[in-house]
């Protein structure tokens, strides 16, 4: 149940401008979610569709397990030093707003920034100067596994040269003892990507483990990985209900049987389609077009023992118009595109592999609507929408939606 009084003050939410409702009653914020919702789907097309009130969480502060904490010079002080200032960009820009908490970030993760901070003063580690290009310590990124409760911590340098590293490591995991490993990427461009592409492991194993619908994930500074483990679930265990796989009784649309095959398109590193993997379907198959997603998403099958499930390196519109053209069908596909939606042809080719439903997660409801419409023209309508909170006390909102093909629509 969500705590309906959930509010609390942050000293900075003008400045950073991130969480743009942090000052409201968290209940307060999602009826207006619900009110966009009902409001983005009340056109004629999507008229019948069932509008489920939204998912909340029931502590919807410090959930994000991943925090990018930049580092800068602030002024000099008497003695000629400088200050070192981190916390969060103002949104749109790059003024850092500095700080030493935030009421969405994971407080064990913002403990490590700050130990961070006092270390480079005590090792005399400058911070980065973006105009100059000058400092050595860029960013840290902490990632917190949810339930493993291990530790990633990345330094991010703007040198290959690390002086006294294992003395500074040793240093911050005495400070933070709960830390299970320390990287460092080093990152020498004047470019505002976080990440370069050169790294060594100072401490520990140099990933962490994380379980995520009752499956474990090897996680890297690189790795692909929702920010919000708690909402992650609700939205996954969502997706499988309304495709039919396993779930409480009314949860998916009636009248279809459990799917047997499963394509799982945009589907990176294969979250979703070893989830459903796992929970039923006979066969998935995951297709990106991004290499390393596809390695990732391999190994994830490995590490888990997931035989039912193959990745595909290949343009998810081309991969499927070959499937129907080979005479192939599919009962489900389960569908997470960017925020800029899906392509007309991509959906052209979802419909002419004529499956039975469609699960369409997505991160931007606004072009949901204009795919879900056409698709609606294709011969699917939208039977189920079921928001899902992902980042409470920010405008965002995820949505998914389950559409069934129309018995007397045909393949074009």
């Amino acid at each position: 149940m969500v705590n309906q009084s959930s509010k609390l003050e942050c000293a900075v939410s003008r400045a950073c401008g991130a969480c743009q409702h942090v000052g409201e009653p968290y209940a307060e914020q999602l009826k207006a979610k619900d009110a966009r919702v009902a409001e983005l789907f009340s056109g004629e097309a999507l008229a019948n569709a069932e509008l489920r009130p939204i998912i909340g969480m029931d502590e919807p502060f410090h959930y994000r397990n991943k925090v990018i904490s930049p580092f800068a010079p602030g002024k000099r002080g008497p003695n000629g030093g400088r200050e070192i200032l981190t916390g969060m960009y103002a949104a749109g820009t790059h003024k850092l707003v500095s700080t030493d908490g935030c009421l969405v970030e994971n407080e064990q993760a913002q403990q490590v920034v700050r130990s961070i901070r006092q270390l480079m003063r005590k090792h005399r580690i400058e911070p980065y100067d973006e105009d100059r290009h000058t400092g050595f310590m860029r960013h840290v990124v902490v990632r917190v596994g949810h339930e493993s409760a291990e530790v990633l911590v990345t330094l991010v340098t703007n040198a290959d040269e690390f002086p006294a590293s294992k003395a500074f490591c040793r240093a911050l995991v005495k400070r933070c003892p709960f830390i299970t490993t320390i990287v460092q990427n080093v990152n020498t461009r004047q470019t505002n990507v976080i990440l370069g592409k050169d790294e060594r492991r100072l401490y520990g194993p140099g990933f962490i483990l994380d379980t995520l619908c009752g499956l474990s994930f090897r996680i890297s500074s690189q790795s692909f990985y929702q920010v919000n483990a708690v909402q992650t679930t609700v939205l996954y265990e969502t997706a499988m209900q309304l495709a039919g796989l396993v779930g409480p009784k009314g949860a998916a649309p009636a009248g279809l049987g459990e799917p047997s095959k499963v394509i799982d398109a945009y589907c990176g590193t294969g979250t979703i389609g070893l989830v459903a993997a796992k929970r039923g379907a006979v066969q998935v198959i995951g297709v990106d077009s991004v290499e390393s997603a596809i390695r990732d998403a391999r190994e994830n099958a490995r590490h888990n023992g997931i035989e039912n499930a193959r990745f595909v390196v290949a343009d998810a519109t081309a991969f499927m118009h070959d499937m129907a053209a080979a005479g192939e069908h599919a009962d489900v596909v389960l569908m997470d595109p960017p925020r800029a939606g899906s392509t007309p042809e991509f959906l052209d080719a979802c419909a002419r592999l004529a499956p039975q439903r469609i699960v369409y997660v997505s991160c931007n409801p606004e072009t949901q609507v204009r795919d879900l419409r056409h698709l609606a023209q294709r011969g699917y309508p939208t039977r189920v929408v079921q928001p899902v909170d992902m980042f409470p006390h920010t405008d965002h909102i995820e949505t998914v939606a389950a559409l069934v093909r129309n018995p007397n629509s045909s393949t074009f």
